[in-house]
């Protein structure tokens, strides 16, 4: 059997509109659907309840959540091979462990465990930073048409990126739209550089240079190459506008981190559409 997609559900609205998507996905790539819920038993270690007690309050709270999902995925796609699980431990490390040999993992933007001010959960940011498999952030108002969405630094190692990212464009039938962003002109000024449209026209060769073994594998797909001038936040958050999904590295476009890079954590926080997060490991 394939590997399959993985989505975390906790029963909230984001988590809804993840189980949504990953439901299509799984079904866009014929591949089995897991629904993960985490039992957790922190907010219960000081209720006024025996250690029992607890434990089977939150089995049978699981099981509802997971029940519900798994319902709401038979109405929509009654044909897909879905899978529940039932986990323990903190929510992050559960799902970290029941998506070790998935294709990608989806999750919502928020959780349950979420504060009004926060756009993306603690869940989904620690494991956007640490998993070694695609995770893709489902936040509301997803669009289902529109063109893929990828951005890149052709100098670093982006061969799992676009690999992610022409695969996403082929299996749906849609353009994909490589941008390279860079910050301004008075940064390449200080650093020597004072002509703009030669350093476009070199950017440029490297990002189409970068993208020839997907081209050549994937003939299928549409490309078009934008270099754009402008901070690479700002510049992907407003493409996302028309995106239907938009691919980035785990890690910042600048220099290596054991954590998600300053671009892709401001992406995930400001994108219009889904974000896939994609390691280069």
């Amino acid at each position: 059997m394939s590997a399959p997609i993985v989505v975390g559900t906790d029963g909230s609205d984001a988590s809804a509109r993840a189980l949504e998507w990953a439901a299509a996905e799984a079904t866009l790539r014929k591949r089995p659907l897991e629904i993960v819920h985490s039992v957790a038993s922190r907010p219960y270690e000081r209720a006024r309840v025996s250690q029992g007690e607890a434990a089977g309050a939150m089995t049978r709270a699981g099981r509802t959540v997971l029940t519900a999902a798994l319902e709401r995925v038979r109405e929509k796609w009654p044909d897909l091979a879905t899978t529940t699980t039932l986990a323990s431990g903190e929510p992050w490390k559960a799902l970290s462990t029941q998506s070790e040999k998935a294709f990608e993992l989806v999750l919502g933007n928020r959780g349950q465990g979420g504060f009004a001010g926060m756009l993306l959960g603690s869940t989904s940011l620690r494991l956007a930073e640490h998993s070694a498999i695609p995770v893709v952030i489902v936040r509301e108002g997803a669009p289902e048409e529109g063109e893929i969405l990828v951005g890149i630094d052709p100098v670093r190692d982006v061969g799992a990126i676009l690999d992610y990212a022409f695969d996403a464009a082929e299996s749906r039938h849609a353009r994909l739209r490589v941008v390279h962003a860079w910050q301004t002109l008075a940064t390449f000024i200080e650093a020597g550089y004072a002509d703009a449209e030669e350093i476009e026209t070199e950017l440029k060769k490297e990002v189409v240079a970068a993208c020839r073994p997907l081209r050549r594998r994937y003939r299928g797909v549409d490309v078009v190459d934008e270099i754009v001038l402008d901070h690479p936040v700002a510049a992907l958050s407003k493409a996302s506008r028309r995106a239907r999904l938009l691919v980035v590295g785990a890690h910042d476009w600048r220099w290596s981190s054991p954590r998600l890079g300053s671009v892709s954590h401001g992406v995930v926080h400001h994108a219009q559409c889904p974000v896939a997060i994609v390691s280069a490991r």
